[in-house]
């Protein structure tokens, strides 16, 4: 026998949506798409570090926009991610700079050290590598970006083994600007 019960639609945690109202007031009624960033950003933290299809239409109902406008948006911008990610996501720059500096040596060490390859999470679940475009820290190449931190200088096992240990061993993952006046988030 099937289920009737229709899946359960996302909805913004009340914190989510007071932390909305208060960005809206720096646009125009008019505007609201101007918000469209900021917004993803809160619902990829409050949604576990991805934007699934569902989430990404609760981002378009609460702009009052159609879901293709924050498709198009989601999809553009590598910050967000478009399926289920590890608790932390590697970002490795991969541009001329840092693949003179090593990363191509870099994304394969981090590939053999974690199970993962680019664009895949670890079996242990804690690592997703993804490669993006560059991270605008040519002179401390390699460069891996966590999050809103830096790993520089990953050109030696120490510093690469140093940065997957203190990530390891991180309780919780950083707070977010808005989360730090209050908003709820999931783990991830």
């Amino acid at each position: 026998m099937e289920s009737t019960t229709a899946p359960v639609k996302p909805q913004f945690s009340e914190a989510a949506k007071a932390e909305i109202a208060r960005l809206l007031t720096h646009y125009p009624d008019d505007r609201k798409k101007s918000a469209l960033l900021p917004l993803l950003h809160i619902a990829q933290a409050e949604f576990g570090g991805w934007v699934s299809p569902e989430v990404q239409d609760l981002v378009a109902e609460t702009l009052g926009l159609k879901p293709i406008e924050v498709y198009e948006v989601s999809s553009f911008y590598t910050m967000f991610n478009l399926k289920p990610v590890g608790k932390h996501v590697l970002e490795i720059c991969r541009t001329g700079p840092c693949m003179l500096r090593g990363s191509d040596e870099l994304t394969a060490n981090l590939e053999r050290i974690t199970g993962a390859k680019v664009g895949e999470t670890s079996p242990d679940g804690l690592f997703t590598l993804k490669e993006v475009e560059c991270l605008a820290a040519c002179g401390t190449a390699p460069i891996v970006q966590v999050r809103e931190k830096y790993y520089e200088q990953l050109d030696s096992p120490e510093a690469v083994d140093a940065m997957l240990n203190e990530l390891r061993n991180m309780v919780h993952r950083p707070l977010l600007p808005w989360e730090q006046t209050g908003l709820q988030h999931t783990q991830q």
